[in-house]
């Protein structure tokens, strides 16, 4: 066999351009009919002749060349890696999404210098690692995006799922299909869940039955979010800071004050009396009794000395209408009693010149 494709080379070469398509075509239809017994050997002669041909063939051909090799498992290796750098997406896409002979080293080089078909094509692929789709779903445009995140042998590593899920906002197509994925870690899910919108959550309690406690959880955080925008006016604590404030001044307003003004859901003077006692400005010790987290209180109180009933108190304020459960209230003592005061201290300090939205917590 290896003497009768040394001739077809021979023949090759001697041949006029206009019958170089032709030979191409019965060269590969010799190759396909018995490519499971060729011998390595063999397929190199194969991969030869049918590079060398394939350079000097039309565009139809190339095509039609591709989508014949491209199912075949041991194809010629170099005709297939010519086939798929072709800078026409369309001979390319048949090997790009097919072919077995392209490792993914191959895939990566191809999806970070080819145009979105050849990317998209790739995307297609029965299987994909993680080297793979992280630069597809980086370089790739939304059809890349979203057949990716459709693919159910495509695996994706967590900063591969976290630019999803960054491209998904105001996307409720690939928002759905990230969604729908099986291996998406919970933290992940949450993450996608804050951003999608209602009808996508909808979708997905479908799916992840599992998961409705969390959708709702984040639902009502989302919720949450919404409403502090829509509220976003800053509030006046004047009047108060005010009267209050000539209290602290004349050394009459104590912690016992700061405790009966929490325990009967006076926000105001909550407010101002935790930033007098604890030399805070007013809109830090707002955000702390505002916050969706209670470690703020926790350190702001550890730092003055406060007592746990005055804690528990701000922390009941803190939790308005919905109430806080004795667990919760357990959990919070303990992380009270077990940050020291100089560690509180550090991190109030830290808090005071940090941005209100990032609470410190308690180690």
């Amino acid at each position: 066999m290896a003497g009768s494709l040394r001739d077809i080379q021979r023949a090759v070469a001697r041949a006029p351009a206009a019958r170089r398509g032709k030979m191409l075509e019965h060269i590969t239809t010799l190759f396909i009919e018995a490519a499971e017994q060729y011998s390595d050997d063999e397929i190199g002669l194969f991969d030869e002749v049918i590079t060398q041909l394939a350079g000097e063939i039309e565009r139809e051909a190339r095509i039609l060349l591709s989508e014949r090799l491209a199912p075949v498992p041991n194809a010629p290796p170099a005709a297939i890696r010519m086939l798929a750098f072709d800078d026409d997406a369309a001979v390319a896409a048949p090997v790009l999404s097919l072919s077995e002979r392209l490792d993914e080293q191959m895939l990566v080089e191809n999806a970070n210098t080819k145009s979105q078909e050849h990317l998209l094509a790739i995307a297609r692929r029965h299987a994909l690692g993680e080297a793979v789709t992280d630069v597809l779903v980086t370089r790739g445009d939304r059809a890349v995006a979203v057949t990716v995140a459709d693919n159910p042998g495509a695996r994706l590593s967590p900063a591969g799922f976290a630019m999803l899920i960054g491209r998904a906002k105001g996307d409720d197509t690939l928002a759905e299909r990230v969604g729908a994925r099986q291996d998406i870690a919970p933290h992940l899910f949450l993450k996608l869940l804050a951003i999608a919108s209602e009808q996508v959550r909808t979708k997905l309690r479908a799916r992840h039955p599992h998961a409705g406690t969390h959708i709702d959880q984040v639902v009502a955080q989302v919720a949450r979010r919404i409403r502090r925008r829509v509220a976003a006016q800053p509030r006046d604590y004047s009047a108060t800071s005010a009267l209050l404030g000539a209290r602290h001044r004349a050394g009459v307003l104590g912690e016992a004050d700061l405790a009966a003004f929490a325990k009967s859901g006076r926000m105001e003077e909550s407010v101002v009396a935790l930033a007098l006692l604890a030399a805070l400005p007013v809109p830090a010790a707002d955000d702390a009794l505002h916050s969706d987290r209670s470690d703020t209180v926790l350190v702001i109180a550890r730092a003055r000395g406060l007592a746990w009933p005055t804690v528990k108190a701000l922390l009941r304020l803190r939790a308005g209408p919905k109430g806080i459960s004795i667990t919760e209230l357990q959990q919070n003592l303990v992380s009270f009693e077990r940050l020291s005061q100089s560690t509180a201290e550090q991190l109030l300090r830290f808090h005071s010149m940090a941005p209100a939205s990032h609470p410190p917590r308690p180690s």
